[in-house]
């Protein structure tokens, strides 16, 4: 039932049944107002599951209640149900447990895109390119399944089994593997390697329990490779745990640095301090955000910026600066409540204003692109009530929303095109990609034996531009000259990525996009032609 039918149905009941009495629940004075409106509730729901006109779902009522309340209160207070808990705690706590698989549905076929490193499925020896034919016996092929399929049937228990059935290329038969799941993990570095002599780049996903054990290993990888300074891209990093946001801000700022504080009605201020010797205090530091940068990734961007650490690059981030703290519900479901508010180091908050409502607040984002906030930040009203100082160099810095970038870097539309939106709306270019690695593994695996190898040699033949458009066409794309004109290169650019993945590591993807990361492109310029030096930081002085 949807929310407003619900409160529609609350004022029709309260009208039409005020007289009757509830003895059992009424009010008493000593009640507290919370206890007297939980009565209020509890006799509603009576009377609408004893004398309403038709048979109701009194779980999907409170449910619909729930989720209501907590949208009048902020964006951030969500309702969990039980059955939802689970799979929404896997990306923070860093794993689930499963079959150890990444896959695509591939011309109606679950497709292995690569197997996880030290998951069942790898130690068993299932490859990328094998197709899951069976599931325990189950026909899976041809059938219409679809990614929540894939979950229910290759998802469980650790300890527990599944048998797969596998179609190889340069098989017969199927290939049947019997496979103990176990626990998997989820990444949250997506790639590290030298962007440049003397310069690293580390992008982060989202702030987990595993996170900065990934990250030790990173910055451990790098130095050994010659990195002096470092490139963090937080760009599209939705945020996470605070424990793992303030640990990777402590391995940037000095022992007693503040780093964040955090106040809320029910709490006091709490000030939390940089309390350990970092890994990289030393070297200097450029921090990617855009608009999707939020929570975790403002707090740590944030520290950084107000202490002259670094220099922030890119777009206003997303601005969102609520504290959420899980609470568990009698039937095993939870909220996650708004709490607090955080502050970053000069005193700033930066949750965005959402006293208009959920909707505006969740469009805000991509009303940017209609302001020209991405195209230029003139678009901007920062008045004087919005200013901040940093704490040793006393820059300005703003307020008010989101965290404004030091250096900013317009969005780039020169490769765009309606061809080129439609061709990845529809995921021509990673399919593509699938077919052709799939096709041509082996020898592709001989001819770019390495990461290195492929990067710099593989190019695409003037035959594999014809085949990808004619895949386009027969994927009812119709071929736009123009389109193709203004895109070529980018479109290029992201096959070539793709084959890397699904050949080689995710990281290779990132490696060879990074000519369509604009903000990247201008980090790695500012940190060679002396920018970064007028920038008026602290950054050697931790």
């Amino acid at each position: 039932m949807a929310q407003s039918s619900f409160f529609s149905l609350v004022f029709c009941i309260v009208a039409t049944v005020g007289s009757i009495g509830f003895n059992g629940l009424q009010a008493q004075e000593s009640k507290t107002p919370s206890q007297t409106q939980g009565q209020k509730f509890n006799a509603l729901l009576y009377y609408v599951n004893q004398i309403y006109v038709e048979e109701v779902d009194s779980e999907a009522l409170v449910e619909a209640a729930i989720v209501g309340m907590l949208e009048e209160m902020d964006p951030h207070s969500v309702y969990i149900p039980a059955d939802e808990l689970k799979a929404a705690d896997e990306p923070l706590n860093g794993n689930f447990e499963g079959v150890g698989i990444q896959f695509n549905i591939f011309k109606d076929t679950i497709m292995v895109v690569s197997p996880i490193s030290g998951g069942p499925s790898e130690k068993l020896g299932i490859m990328s390119g094998d197709r899951i034919v069976t599931v325990d016996g189950e026909v899976v092929a041809g059938t219409g399944v679809t990614n929540k399929d894939v979950q229910r049937l290759l998802k469980g228990p650790k300890g527990t089994k599944v048998t797969v059935g596998i179609k190889r290329s340069g098989e017969r038969e199927l290939l049947d593997f019997e496979i103990i799941r176990d626990k998997i993990p989820i990444f949250s570095v997506d790639a590290s390697y030298m962007v440049a002599p003397g310069i690293g780049y580390i992008k982060v996903n989202r702030f987990a329990k595993t996170t900065m054990a990934e990250m030790y290993e990173a910055l451990a990888k790098l130095r050994i490779q010659g990195m002096d300074d470092l490139i963090l891209d937080l760009q599209g990093n939705g945020g996470g745990m605070l424990r793992t946001a303030i640990q990777m801000a402590d391995e940037f700022l000095s022992e007693d640095k503040l780093l964040v504080y955090t106040e809320g009605r029910a709490f006091p201020r709490e000030n939390t301090k940089a309390r350990i010797p970092g890994r990289f205090e030393k070297g200097r530091l450029v921090v990617l955000i855009d608009q999707g940068s939020a929570s975790a990734s403002e707090i740590v961007s944030g520290a950084i910026q107000d202490w002259d650490r670094g220099l922030i690059v890119g777009r206003r981030s997303f601005g969102k600066g609520l504290v959420q703290r899980p609470v568990n519900l009698p039937d095993g479901s939870a909220v996650r409540l708004t709490v607090q508010k955080y502050y970053t180091p000069s005193g700033r908050c930066i949750q965005k204003p959402y006293d208009e409502g959920v909707d505006a607040y969740r469009k805000e984002k991509y009303e940017r692109y209609a302001s020209g906030e991405l195209l230029s930040l003139d678009s901007l009203d920062l008045p004087d009530s919005l200013k901040f100082t940093t704490r040793l160099q006393e820059r300005t810095v703003y307020g008010g929303g989101g965290i404004l970038p030091d250096i900013f870097v317009p969005i780039d539309t020169t490769d765009n095109s309606e061809f080129f939106s439609r061709i990845l709306r529809k995921g021509l270019d990673n399919r593509f990609a699938l077919n052709y690695v799939d096709s041509r593994r082996e020898a592709l695996e001989k001819e770019y034996p390495t990461e290195d190898d492929f990067i710099r040699d593989f190019v695409l033949s003037k035959k594999m531009t014809l085949d990808f458009l004619a895949f386009v066409d027969e994927e009812g794309v119709d071929f736009d000259a123009d389109g193709w004109e203004t895109s070529r290169d980018a479109i290029s650019l992201r096959i070539k990525a793709m084959i890397g993945r699904n050949m080689l590591e995710q990281s290779t993807f990132y490696r060879v996009i990074s000519g369509l990361n604009e903000s990247l492109q201008r980090a790695v310029t500012i940190l060679q032609d002396g920018t970064f030096e007028k920038a008026n930081l602290a950054h050697d002085s931790f």
